[in-house]
């Protein structure tokens, strides 16, 4: 049976690391708040690398590894680790069934993940990860007869209110990360598989200028920038 109390947000990210750049500083506000965030890492991140030497097993636990420790400094109340091959991702029943269980059984006010609909250049399971998240939440997430089978293991059906989509063109939505963007980049330097610990400090400049370009409008010095859609008031 469903026993989990219900959090804030569920992340939904593609890969260890997306989540810190699309949304850790909002993460890190609502934390403060008192409000609970779970993350879901849907692949393992087992190719994210240059080195033809590297063991993609070992990869994989080490990016694991990486994405508990800035889901620690975050704040993050749980990871939940899909294991997906990285670009192994597929819009298929089996994959929305899962993700719809894990929104009946969270039951968010907020869920948060990849843009599907961007353009042209896309990384595949951020777009693959984002259309099925989407269709999760509406309608199967919210129909008690899509997966009977859920309910009667006790995953109720669940409306989710609101969506926040990172990545997207066509953002209508700022959040304040000011007094968090340090506490963001912090939990992006866990990620030493993919960030060079040397090249860092470079790193930490362009991105202060990228949520300073995203924040205009807003009135924030710094933000993350989303595309949101309301679902249920």
């Amino acid at each position: 049976m469903n026993t989990v109390e219900p959090v804030h947000a569920l992340v939904f990210t593609p890969h260890p690391d997306d989540a810190e750049f699309g949304v850790a500083g909002t993460v890190v506000n609502w934390v403060r708040d008192g409000k609970d965030v779970v993350y879901v890492i849907c692949t393992n991140g087992d190719k994210g690398t240059s080195d033809p030497d590297l063991d993609p097993a070992e990869l994989a636990m080490t990016r694991e590894e990486e994405q508990l420790a800035a889901a620690e400094l975050l704040g993050v109340r749980e990871v939940v680790f899909l294991r997906y091959p990285d670009q192994g991702l597929e819009d298929t029943p089996e994959f929305r069934k899962e993700l719809v269980r894990l929104i009946r059984k969270y039951r968010p006010n907020t869920v948060v993940t990849a843009d599907p609909y961007r353009k042209y250049i896309w990384h595949r399971d951020h777009r693959i990860v984002g259309r099925v998240v989407m269709d999760a939440i509406f309608p199967y997430a919210r129909d008690v007869h899509a997966y009977p089978d859920l309910h009667e293991q006790g995953f109720e059906p669940h409306r989710v209110r609101e969506v926040l989509l990172w990545g997207s063109p066509d953002t209508n939505y700022h959040l304040d990360i000011t007094d968090t963007f340090d506490i963001k980049m912090a939990a992006l330097a866990c990620h030493k598989s993919q960030i060079n610990p040397d090249r860092f400090p470079e790193m930490e400049q362009r991105m202060r200028e990228r949520y300073r370009l995203m924040s205009e409008g807003s009135g924030f010095e710094l933000a993350e920038a989303f595309h949101r859609e309301e679902l249920w008031r």
